[in-house]
């Protein structure tokens, strides 16, 4: 924690110099230990500050005091979300350091509406974010004031992140072939879903897996793999089929690197009765069942993600209109979750109850924080 403030310290601040009242490193980390602290809005961060100014003493400067709700917004609406992103990248390389080879990662991109930054005048924003399973961290994002414009927004999302060695997941809007491409050409691997915006390949892959001969044989062969746990107040039973018999697909070579087509068949049973989904998938993974059903599971991250950001953070009650305040907001309650993720209490809470415990006492907790 000490690191990442000393490069907030090193970001540019493109304010006219004579104008500075309060330094633009204070207020971000203001803002953090704000979120991590059960604050969700502006006012909300200025009471926390004002109420713990002692204890941030004791880590930033503070030359001219606590800042002004509105200075705070205002500062945080003038640092552009490259930026800010570029704070969490730091964060995701000092939790990596040190680490050996590892199992390539589950990458899983998809796109969140923070509706609370919309009104009858604007569209609210909507964020499409590349987020790491394993690490629990945002490796980047971009954003829009149209969800319709996700499939570009992914595309360019690709252009500047790392995929190598990664495997990425994205749900049916960015099964695209120019998306497959870009994966490939960044030496990464895809796991992408198939619905009706493919129609014709979602149709020859759902035919091949209603064939009980092929599905049969898919379990000879070993790559089948069945789950089943308890959640939710009903048991799942999860089965995943994985072949590399595609030489009869029509449209294999619009896919760059395809290599596999999938299956997961989940069966829901309650005291109310039984369900099943079915979900197709296509792959450029080579046949190995335990990382396609990782990948196609380990989806499930990034909309943990987003059902964090909705209910530990509160993200769609705040109603911050200007866009970058409003996406660096986002990119530091992703950070922030990841740190709560690290931090541990005494007891076993959820993020939630860990957010109110650190703003019961962040005198107590402030040190043991910085000391991540």
């Amino acid at each position: 924690m000490e690191e990442l403030y000393n490069f907030l310290s090193s970001i540019t601040d493109d304010r006219q110099e004579w104008k500075v009242v309060h330094k633009l490193s204070d207020i971000v980390f203001i803002v953090l230990m704000s979120i991590l602290a059960n604050a969700d809005d502006w006012q909300e961060i200025e009471i926390f500050a004002k109420s713990n100014e002692g204890i941030l003493r004791k880590y930033i400067e503070l030359k001219n005091g606590i800042p002004s709700h509105d200075t705070i917004q205002r500062v945080m609406s003038c640092i552009k979300a490259e930026t800010m992103q570029t704070v969490v990248s730091l964060w995701h390389k000092l939790l990596n350091d040190g680490e050996g080879e590892k199992l390539k990662k589950i990458l899983c991109i998809d796109g969140k509406t923070m509706r609370g930054s919309g009104n009858k005048n604007q569209h609210p924003l909507h964020i499409v974010s590349a987020w790491s399973k394993e690490d629990g961290v945002c490796f980047g994002q971009k954003s829009s004031d149209s969800k319709g414009k996700e499939i570009p927004m992914i595309q360019e999302l690709l252009d500047v992140i790392t995929v190598k060695d990664q495997v990425v997941t994205i749900d049916a809007i960015g099964t695209q072939t120019e998306i497959a491409t870009k994966i490939k050409k960044g030496k990464g691997d895809y796991v992408l879903a198939l619905k009706g915006n493919q129609p014709s390949l979602h149709e020859d892959v759902s035919l091949y897996f209603s064939d009980a001969e092929f599905t049969d044989g898919i379990k000879e062969q070993g790559f089948y793999l069945k789950t089943t746990e308890q959640a939710r107040g009903q048991i799942e039973v999860r089965e995943y089929f994985q072949t590399s018999d595609i030489g009869w697909l029509k449209s294999k070579k619009e896919w760059h690197g395809l290599k596999t087509i999938g299956m997961v068949k989940t069966t829901y049973k309650s005291d109310k009765g039984e369900r099943q989904e079915v979900r197709y998938f296509i792959s450029s993974l080579d046949t190995d069942i335990y990382l396609f059903s990782n990948a196609v599971r380990g989806h499930w991250a990034v909309e943990s993600m987003h059902w964090h950001l909705d209910v530990t953070f509160r993200e769609d009650k705040n109603q911050t209109r200007e866009k970058f305040a409003a996406e660096n907001l986002n990119i530091l309650r992703k950070l922030a979750l990841s740190i709560l993720k690290t931090f541990e209490l005494d007891k076993k809470y959820s993020l939630k109850k860990k957010r109110f415990a650190i703003s019961c006492n962040f005198a107590k907790f402030a040190e043991r924080i910085m000391a991540l």
